[in-house]
């Protein structure tokens, strides 16, 4: 599949940023984000730089990799000089991160503790299938400084699961939640999607209802898109499935909306809710808070003081530079002021702590009274909050405001 990245400009081969990114370094939170490519079946859904061969090309494996994401961390350390600058969050994401055997996911974790060390309450959070792990490899990964586990459910129905080509038994997802709570981890979050084609609302009743009795600290619940090169937009092009038609998909997040918070889980972002502030998931409120981050692996991206960079997809590429001692970046953007105002009313908007209205244009604050009175937001103290009717229609609320 082509490459959905833009080209930006070239990346110096040490890997080097300009000095107005670093000026600010440290004074901002700081996170580290880890792209494990590697996942036993591709899911027909997913446009996500993934693969499930054993043996990519060019030396890479699943065995090699946790070395060659290792010196990803000792060049990213180089670059960002040695200011003090703890990660306040790392994630492991893909992929399937755990495919990869514990000891490696815990070697990248001492690597980035050893170059730029871990703030005292770190989150440090790992997606998992829920058959990718067992009871050891839960009990390993929180002995290695994992902190927080995020659980890919996507459904309890096994028509849904398999629409969506995901290889897990429903009754596999509570026994995964009960060992993670055995190996001590206080945080669990599971990962639900909805508007599966020939899901039905009470599939997806059944799904919230099943979610809920594992009692989670965080849900995520995001609905279905159909991503341009993937197996399913192929089968929706040729009839065999239909699109996911955007009233259900309403009613779903309602209904999300309203089990959810029954059950005390309130919203903290359109697609996120949580027990409580502290089941927050602080990497990802890194993202939408506008902080730093440097992303590790092929095709990861990252952030650094209004530079935005990215690195090769290919694993194979992305160890070959590395190996060579050069930056695997692809390409970088410097963000002008429009550009980053703009993302952060894209990004701030989806937020319940909302957007300050200083943040606006003019002519976007005149708009404001428009949207309070269409019932889209709520203007309290000069902050705008997604009403729930505006969590529907959040993209329309973004144009009315950039």
């Amino acid at each position: 599949m082509p490459s959905a990245l833009p080209l930006g400009d070239p990346v110096p081969d040490d890997g080097s940023l300009p000095d107005s990114a670093l000026s600010g370094l440290g004074s901002r939170p700081f996170g580290i984000y880890v792209h494990v490519p590697f996942c036993s079946v591709r899911c027909g859904y997913c446009d996500f730089n993934t693969y499930t061969a054993e043996e990519l090309g060019g030396g890479v494996t699943r065995g090699s990799y946790a070395e060659t994401a290792v010196a990803e961390v000792r060049m990213a350390r180089r670059v960002l000089g040695e200011r003090e600058l703890p990660a306040a969050t790392v994630f492991f994401g893909g992929g399937t991160p755990t495919l990869l055997p514990p000891g490696d996911l815990t070697r990248i974790l001492t690597a980035i503790r050893e170059e730029f060390g871990l703030a005292p309450d770190a989150e440090v959070t790992t997606e998992a299938n829920p058959d990718s792990v067992d009871g050891a490899d839960l009990a390993a990964l929180r002995a290695g400084g994992i902190t927080r586990v995020s659980f890919g459910m996507q459904s309890a129905v096994p028509h849904v699961l398999a629409t969506l080509d995901r290889t897990h038994d429903p009754e596999r997802v509570p026994r995964a939640v009960e060992w993670a709570r055995a190996a001590g981890f206080t945080q669990v979050s599971l990962d639900l999607i909805y508007g599966t084609p020939g899901e039905s609302l009470a599939d997806w009743r059944t799904s919230l209802a099943a979610a809920l009795a594992c009692s989670p600290d965080h849900v995520s619940a995001y609905a279905l898109i159909v991503e341009e090169g993937t197996a399913l937009a192929r089968r929706v092009r040729r009839g065999e499935l239909p699109a996911p038609d955007d009233d259900d998909l309403a009613d779903k997040y309602l209904m999300a909306d309203e089990e959810l918070t029954g059950a005390g889980l309130g919203w903290y972002e359109v697609s996120n809710w949580a027990r409580d502030e502290a089941a927050r998931c602080r990497h990802n409120l890194l993202y939408w808070q506008g902080a730093d981050w440097w992303g590790i692996g092929p095709g990861a991206h990252s952030h650094v003081g209004g530079v935005r960079f990215w690195n090769v997809r290919h694993p194979a590429a992305y160890a070959q530079r590395l190996g060579a001692g050069r930056s695997p970046g692809q390409g970088r953007e410097v963000l002008d002021g429009a550009t980053r105002r703009v993302e952060r009313i894209l990004l701030e908007s989806r937020l319940a702590s909302g957007l300050p209205a200083s943040v606006l244009e003019p002519a976007a604050r005149e708009r404001v009274a428009d949207l309070v009175e269409d019932g889209l937001v709520f203007d309290a103290a000069d902050v705008i909050v997604l009403t729930r009717r505006g969590r529907l229609l959040a993209d329309a609320v973004v144009r009315a405001l950039s």
